[in-house]
């Protein structure tokens, strides 16, 4: 049985607008929170990328090939797009988080503080992007690891490797005292 993004896709490459509006109105909250994350807290750059994304997405929609998974596809699209953003501008990350939405979107919120989640946020910003993808990918938008393998155009293997190292390094930047 088809997936709904995957049907969704398929729908969009036949010319239907309403599938694309679905697209949007399911996965714009989520993409914003990953895009969020993965340029350090810098929502007006997020949202920016996020509307980038779609439209990226549309206008290479005829390059979907069903059966690949769509919502790995976009993802993709979106980490393409943001690691784009940092080659081509001199730009620095801010650092200011807006909390309200960092305790919105992150992980298992009922186990952390307000204060713990805005500390896992923030020290997601010392890992190197490749190891805070992953990281984002796998706890924040609960992706598989063939889905995260997918996303970012890599092997499983380098995958779990690379969340392996991450959640050691942000461990222990967790552990060590301020």
């Amino acid at each position: 049985m088809i997936n709904v993004d995957e049907r969704l896709a398929l729908q969009i490459q036949a010319g239907d607008m309403a599938a694309m509006a679905q697209v949007v109105e399911s996965h714009h909250r989520p993409l914003l929170g990953y895009l969020y994350h993965l340029v350090g807290g810098d929502l007006m750059l997020a949202e920016d990328l996020v509307q980038e994304a779609f439209l990226r997405m549309m206008q290479s929609i005829q390059k979907y090939e069903y059966p690949r998974p769509f919502k790995p596809w976009l993802y993709a699209i979106a980490t393409n797009l943001a690691r784009d953003f940092y080659k081509r501008a001199e730009t620095r990350r801010t650092t200011g988080m807006d909390e309200d939405y960092v305790a919105d979107s992150a992980p298992d919120e009922a186990a952390f503080s307000a204060l713990e989640q805005q500390q896992v946020a923030q020290q997601l910003l010392a890992l190197p992007a490749f190891q805070r993808e992953v990281v984002i990918l796998r706890y924040y938008h609960e992706l598989s690891l063939n889905e995260i393998a997918e996303a970012l155009n890599i092997p499983v293997g380098t995958v779990k490797s690379r969340l392996s190292i991450g959640l050691r390094h942000l461990r222990t930047l967790m552990e060590t005292p301020a």
